[in-house]
This record gives structure tokens, C-alpha cells and sequence, in this order.
């Protein structure tokens, strides 16, 4: 009653989307000069919100998307502009945030969504979800999503020990690479979906 293969095509497709080694920097950049206890939470939070966005879209994605007159193109451009406007913040070293304020919003945003629940994987669940034919695949499917976020938990959690061995210089040089490893996550979000509507109106 699973199906192994499409297991292992959905959690390499989520793998490359979700890029555990590559959301590390930006977890360590965002979580930086928080106690570990905060750190640990957040990292439950965005997965946690991550999982919730991505099965709500599972079971009923294409319905909402519909309902609200929303296209791929628009998602992976709105995700794009949220991202960008984060990274310049990375970039520019801007902390002035409210502490208890910051700390909500980098586990909802940007790490909960759009980071981990992004356009790219939000779409590959849907399509993986409404492609599935019958439990074994459908159970191939939701085993993926799990086990693709129980991966990205790991990641978050144990990539906290890094910030204890940088210190305070490497934290910095690690802020500035994430924001420039998300604004160009940004640039390319946003030009693919420029391009998905260029092509559909052509």
C-alpha cells in the first residue's frame, strides 16, 4: 500500500525546491542574537506553518487559487516581491524591528512562507496530489511531504550550532550571503512568473 516511486519523485522535486542546505544560512541570518530556546521554537514555527500551508493547498489548492481568481504566475510573483523585500533588509544590516514583532514574523514570514511553502512547491504538491491514483500513491505523496519537512526541522534545529562556533563576525558575513542568496531567489521567482504570463498571453 506505497507507492516508492512516486515517494522518491516528490521528496527529490521538494528537496531541490525547499533546499534544506540552502535554507540554512538564512535560518542562522534571521535567528541570530536570539536565546536557543527562541531559536529552537522558530525553527518548529516554520515548519510547523510551512506543513499547514502546504497540506491546505494539497487538499484543496487548485479550489482556492480558483476561488480567489489567483494564478501561478501572480503567487510566484507576489512570493518574489515578499522575499526581495526581506533580503534588502538582510543586505543592509536593518534590525530595528521589535524584538517579540520579529520573532513572529520570521517563523511565519519569510521562513514559514514563502521560503519553505513557496510557489514552486505549493504548485509541485498540487500537481503531485490531483496526479496521485489511488492510496498507495496518495500515500507515497503525504509521506513525502512529511518526511521532505521532518528534513528541514533537522536542518534548522542543528544548523543552531553553527551560530555558537562563528561568533558575532561570522554571524554578520552570514547575514550579508543570505541576503544576497535570497534576493536573487527573489529576482528569479519574480521572473518566472513574468514569463508564465508573457507566455500565456502569446
Amino acid at each position: 500500500m506505497f507507492d516508492a516511486a512516486v515517494f522518491g519523485s516528490l521528496f527529490l522535486t521538494l528537496f531541490v525546491i525547499m533546499d534544506p542546505p540552502g535554507i540554512t544560512p538564512i535560518f542562522l541570518a534571521l535567528t541570530s542574537g536570539r536565546p536557543a530556546k527562541v531559536q529552537r521554537r522558530m525553527a518548529w514555527q516554520a515548519v510547523a506553518v510551512a506543513f499547514g500551508v502546504i497540506t491546505v493547498f494539497g487538499l484543496l489548492g487548485q479550489q482556492i487559487l480558483d476561488y480567489l481568481h489567483v494564478s501561478v504566475p501572480a503567487l510566484m510573483i507576489a512570493g518574489g516581491l515578499l522575499l526581495l523585500l526581506i533580503a534588502l533588509d538582510l543586505l543592509t544590516g536593518k534590525t530595528d524591528e521589535p524584538k517579540q514583532t520579529k520573532d513572529v514574523n520570521v517563523a511565519l514570514v519569510p521562513l514559514g512562507m514563502p521560503l519553505l511553502a513557496g510557489p514552486g512547491a505549493i504548485v509541485s504538491v498540487i500537481l503531485a496530489v490531483q496526479n496521485a491514483d489511488g492510496p498507495p500513491q496518495q500515500a507515497a505523496v503525504w509521506g513525502a511531504i512529511v518526511a521532505m519537512h521532518a528534513v528541514l526541522w533537522l536542518t534548522m534545529r542543528y544548523s543552531l550550532v553553527i551560530i555558537r562556533l562563528i561568533k558575532d563576525g561570522g554571524v554578520v558575513l552570514v547575514t550579508r550571503l543570505a541576503g544576497m542568496m535570497l534576493s536573487a531567489i527573489a529576482v528569479q521567482l519574480i521572473i518566472n512568473g513574468v514569463t508564465l504570463v508573457v507566455q500565456g498571453a502569446s
